[in-house]
């Protein structure tokens, strides 16, 4: 599960502007979620032809592990340090409220396994599994509309936020509810 929390960082900060965003509110919480159909030019870093799993590093440093889809075809012929080109869909919903006592008891959850993306996304987008986590806010960067949040194993991760009214609504400590889905890559093809 490592490799998700590692895919929400790039997720979140190189969207492409092809998202579907929404927002709800209630007097409990506050729920944005987003997805994006993301293409990036990235390097190699591991790979397993067996799992599928392509661990990919962006322009800014960013790691990004994604399962090579049913579309990709001879994905053998791809190894580790070759510049790729990439497409894959992302999700990510944020539901700022107070975790209940079960989701703190197991902040790590497989929501759903692997399945289509929803209408409104390019045909045969696919998604991997989605996750629930228990993440706690570090930083809020107002100058900059982003937020660090600690996910459950850890790992730290930096978020673009759309609408800076939501920055209001969370202070530094605070765990909020993550929800995110594994990226599956449409594509994969090697830069030349």
């Amino acid at each position: 599960m490592n490799h998700i929390l590692k895919f929400v960082g790039l997720c979140t900060i190189i969207f492409i502007p092809l998202s579907v965003i929404a927002e709800s509110k209630s007097d409990d919480f506050h729920v944005a979620e987003r997805w994006n159909e993301i293409e990036i030019n990235a390097k190699v870093q591991e790979i397993d032809v067996k799992s599928r799993k392509v661990t990919l590093m962006g322009l800014d440093g960013n790691l990004v592990t994604v399962t090579a889809g049913k579309a990709v075809k001879r994905l053998n012929e791809i190894k580790v340090g070759d510049i790729i080109s990439a497409e894959f869909t992302t999700y990510m919903a944020a539901e700022i409220r107070e975790p209940t006592a079960a989701e703190k008891k197991e902040p790590l959850v497989i929501v759903t396994d692997a399945g289509k993306a929803p209408a409104g996304m390019p045909p045969g987008a696919e998604i991997g599994a989605i996750v629930q986590a228990v993440v706690s806010i570090e930083i809020i960067n107002r100058p900059f509309n982003s937020v660090t949040i600690k996910g459950p194993r850890g790992n730290y991760v930096t978020i673009d936020v759309e609408n800076p009214e939501l920055l209001t609504k969370v202070k530094v400590g605070q765990k909020i509810i993550m929800i995110y889905a594994e990226a599956v890559a449409v594509s994969l093809i090697k830069v030349k």
